[in-house]
């Protein structure tokens, strides 16, 4: 879910983005933590897990954590590297600075976040 294999992610690197790698297992980040970034999937895939569940698998082109460039809340779930992955950390000048390049990225995320909006209402 939330995959876009064809983004290009050279406007990240223009804009300065950091890359991460994390190995299998490893956390990017726990429910609760601060969240001040969110993260876009350049290689392998992360899971998201709440209260040990595995809400969604994240793979190449797919973002996660972006409610943390919208509310500055805390994270709602976990997100960890199921395989050796790399991300690509997006923080609020950066978000701004791709949507600037790309504005259809904006598109992108709040696409993203109505699809998970629209699951949810469903298990409710």
């Amino acid at each position: 879910m939330g995959e876009d294999p064809s983004f290009d992610f050279s406007i990240l690197g223009r804009v300065g983005a950091p890359f991460r790698h994390f190995r299998p297992g490893e956390k990017i980040f726990l429910e609760e933590d601060r969240g001040d970034a969110m993260y876009m999937v350049r290689s392998g895939r992360v899971d998201l897990i709440t209260y040990g569940i595995v809400l969604e698998n994240v793979r190449t082109g797919g973002i996660f954590g972006e409610m943390a460039l919208i509310d500055d809340g805390p994270r709602s779930a976990a997100a960890m590297a199921a395989e050796p992955t790399e991300v690509v950390m997006i923080d609020k000048p950066t978000f701004l600075a791709v949507v600037r390049d790309d504005p259809q990225f904006a598109l992108k995320v709040m696409g993203l976040l109505a699809v998970r909006l629209r699951r949810m209402n469903k298990q409710v």
